[in-house]
């Protein structure tokens, strides 16, 4: 998810897509999941982050892309507004690693100011959860920089096992990936 990944930045397949714009589904304690719209990206393209967080600021990304149908991006709110957003399929992979159909890519971010807060178990939870209910994966896969410990803590007690490293293509960096397989139905 940092520098090199908005390359990667795809249209999800239709055929993974079941909702409409109507569509709200409230989880974990008010955090509701809901269709981007062009107003959520237009903010998300201004969230700046502290170093070395940084590399997660999606300044370059174009929010018409972000709210276009289809592009797997969707916000996450509660009653005071915008505060992250979760992404499906291929945006959550970065370039240099080693990716198969197995399992679902996720990735997303939390507002700047609620970073650090304990809010991200939370809002990757929604996220599982709204992935389970809408694509039914036989898994999830997350990639994180192998810097953000925090990330990959929150993951972990989420269920996600590391399944290995790699260095981006674009930058070098060195990344983590993770999966966490779905229960049967």
């Amino acid at each position: 998810m940092c520098s090199g990944w908005l390359a990667s930045v795809r249209f999800c397949s239709s055929a993974l897509l079941r909702w409409t714009r109507d569509l709200r589904l409230s989880f974990n304690d008010g955090v509701q999941i809901v269709p981007m719209t062009a107003a959520y990206a237009a903010q998300i393209t201004t969230w700046r982050y502290p170093a070395p967080y940084d590399c997660y600021d999606m300044t370059d990304a174009d929010p018409a892309f972000l709210a276009r149908l289809g592009s797997g991006f969707f916000a996450l709110t509660d009653e005071t507004g915008l505060i992250g957003f979760r992404s499906f399929g291929l945006d959550g992979q970065v370039p240099g690693g080693s990716y198969d159909d197995t399992a679902l890519d996720t990735g997303g971010g939390l507002r700047p100011d609620l970073t650090g807060k304990g809010k991200g178990r939370q809002a990757i939870q929604t996220g599982l959860d709204f992935g389970r209910q809408q694509f039914a994966p036989q898994a999830f896969r997350v990639t994180i920089a192998t810097f953000n410990i925090r990330a990959q803590r929150v993951v972990g007690a989420l269920g996600f096992r590391n399944i290995g490293s790699f260095r981006a293509s674009a930058d070098g960096r060195s990344y983590e990936m993770l999966i966490r397989p779905e229960p049967a139905p």
